[in-house]
C-alpha cells in the first residue's frame, strides 16, 4: 500500500510539473510565426503605396501569372460601370472553395496588397508542406478589386455614386451583379469580405487602437447561429487567436447589427460562411504596410487551418470574447490649453483633437495633413499622441474647428 501511495504521489507531482511548463507551440502558431518573421522575403515589392489603380493591378496580375504558372488562372467576370475589367483569380484544385473579395470600396486597398503578398508566397513556396496542403484541399477564388472605378478615384463609392455594399439586394450596379454572380456560380463554402475601417476605432474600453476588426456577420435580425455562421465564428476566432501572437491588444469585433442590404450579411444568409476582416489603424503607419503584413499572415494561416480542418477545434468562446469596436480615438490631443482669441470671444481652456488625413494636391499627389476635428472636453477619448498644454496659451485663430494646421507651428506656439 505504501508503494502504491508513493507511486501515486510521484505521478501527480510529475503531472503537476508538466502542467506548469510552457506548452509547445502548435503547428498552426509556428506557421504563423514563420510567415510573420519571413514577410520581407515575400512582400510583393511593386506595391509600395495604397494608391494604385486598375491598370497597375492588371500588370501585377500578369506578374503573378508568370510566377505561378499553371497554379493560377484568371478570368474576366465582368466590367465596371466605367468599362474596367473585374477579374477572378483561381488558385488550387481542392474540394473546399474559398471566396475572397477586396476593394468593394475603392479607397480600402490594404487587403488587396496582402492578397498579392499571399500569391507571391504561394508561387515561391509551392513545394512546402503548407502550400501543398492549401493547393490540394482548397480552391481559392479571388476578386482583388471589385470596384475599380472607385479605386481609380480613391473613393468609397462606385462611378455611379453608389455604396455597392448596400446593393446586395437590389443589384443596381454592375459591380454588385458581378459579385453576386460569382458567389452563385461557385457556391463557395467559405468567404472573406475584406475591408478597411476607420483607423481610429478602439478595442472595447481599453483605449488601444483597433488594428484588425473581425466579424462573422449576422444573417438575420435575431443574430441567430446556424451551421454556416457557426463555422464562420470558428474561422474568425482562429484568425484572432493567430494574430494575438503579434498584436495581443489590438483585435476587436466589428458591429454585428444585421444590415439587410450588405453583402457580408447576405452572403452569410445565402450559405457561404463569411468572415469580415477590417484593416484599422496602427501608429505611424499611414500606408498600412504593417497591417498589410498582418492580413497576409492571417490569410495564409487560415487557409492552412481550412485545409487541415484544424479550425474545427476552435471554441466559440474564443469568438465571443473578442471585444467590440468602440469609441474613436484621435491622432493627437492637445490637453488643457488656454485659447486666447484675437476677436471679442472670451478665452477658455480646452482640449484640441487633431486627426491626420490624406489630401490630393493639384497634381493628384496625396499629401498627409493635420486637421482640427474637435475642441472642448476630450477627456473621455484617447490619442496616439498627446501634447500637454496645461498652463500654456495659444492663439485660438490657429486652431479653429475644421482648419488644416501645421503641427510645427502649434508646437512652437505652445513652447512660448
Amino acid at each position: 500500500m505504501k508503494i502504491i501511495f508513493i507511486l501515486l504521489v510521484f505521478v501527480m507531482s510529475a503531472h503537476s510539473q508538466s502542467n506548469s511548463q510552457p506548452q509547445p507551440a502548435s503547428a498552426d502558431s509556428r506557421f504563423a510565426s514563420e510567415l510573420f518573421n519571413s514577410y520581407g522575403e515575400y512582400a510583393f515589392a511593386p506595391m509600395t503605396s495604397r494608391h494604385f489603380k486598375h491598370a497597375e493591378l492588371l500588370s501585377y496580375l500578369e506578374t503573378m501569372k508568370t510566377l505561378l504558372g499553371p497554379l493560377m488562372s484568371t478570368e474576366q467576370v465582368g466590367i465596371s460601370a466605367e468599362g474596367r475589367s473585374i477579374n477572378l483569380v483561381k488558385i488550387g484544385t481542392g474540394p473546399t472553395k474559398v471566396f475572397l473579395w477586396s476593394q468593394m470600396h475603392g479607397d480600402e486597398p490594404t487587403a488587396t496588397m496582402a492578397l498579392f503578398d499571399v500569391m507571391n508566397y504561394i508561387g515561391k513556396n509551392r513545394n512546402s508542406v503548407e502550400v501543398k496542403n492549401i493547393l490540394s484541399q482548397t480552391t481559392l477564388l479571388i476578386i482583388p478589386m471589385v470596384n475599380p472605378d472607385g479605386a481609380e478615384r480613391f473613393q468609397r463609392r462606385t462611378w455611379q455614386g453608389i455604396d455597392m455594399n448596400r446593393d446586395a439586394v437590389r443589384l443596381q450596379t454592375p459591380e454588385a451583379k458581378i459579385l453576386k454572380s460569382v458567389r452563385d456560380t461557385y457556391t463557395p463554402e467559405i468567404g472573406f469580405n475584406l475591408h478597411d475601417q476607420d483607423p481610429r476605432y478602439t478595442v472595447g474600453e481599453t483605449g488601444q487602437v483597433s488594428t484588425i476588426a473581425l466579424l462573422a456577420p449576422a444573417y438575420n435580425v435575431a443574430k441567430e447561429d446556424n451551421v454556416v455562421r457557426t463555422r464562420a465564428k470558428q474561422l474568425t476566432a482562429t484568425i484572432a487567436n493567430t494574430l494575438r501572437q503579434f498584436i495581443p491588444d489590438n483585435i476587436s469585433r466589428y458591429d454585428d447589427t444585421f444590415e439587410p442590404r450588405a453583402f457580408g450579411d447576405n452572403i452569410q444568409k445565402w450559405g457561404t460562411s463569411t468572415i469580415l476582416i477590417e484593416s484599422g489603424g496602427w501608429k505611424d503607419d499611414p500606408q498600412k504596410m504593417f497591417i498589410r503584413k498582418l492580413n497576409y499572415v492571417a490569410l495564409l494561416s487560415v487557409f492552412n487551418a481550412i485545409a487541415s480542418r484544424s479550425y474545427e477545434k476552435t471554441s466559440l468562446t474564443d469568438y465571443e470574447r473578442i471585444p467590440f469596436n468602440t469609441r474613436n480615438l484621435y491622432d493627437m490631443i492637445i490637453t488643457k490649453t488656454t485659447l486666447k482669441f484675437p476677436d471679442a470671444r472670451p478665452s477658455l481652456t480646452a482640449d484640441i483633437g487633431i486627426n491626420y488625413e490624406e489630401i490630393r494636391d493639384a497634381n493628384g499627389i496625396f499629401q498627409q495633413r493635420a486637421r482640427v476635428v474637435d475642441i472642448g472636453d476630450l477627456s473621455v477619448f484617447f490619442a496616439h499622441d498627446t501634447l500637454d498644454g496645461t498652463g500654456k496659451t495659444i492663439d485660438g485663430s490657429l486652431v479653429e474647428l475644421n482648419d488644416i494646421v501645421t503641427l510645427d507651428d502649434i508646437r512652437k506656439a505652445l513652447s512660448r
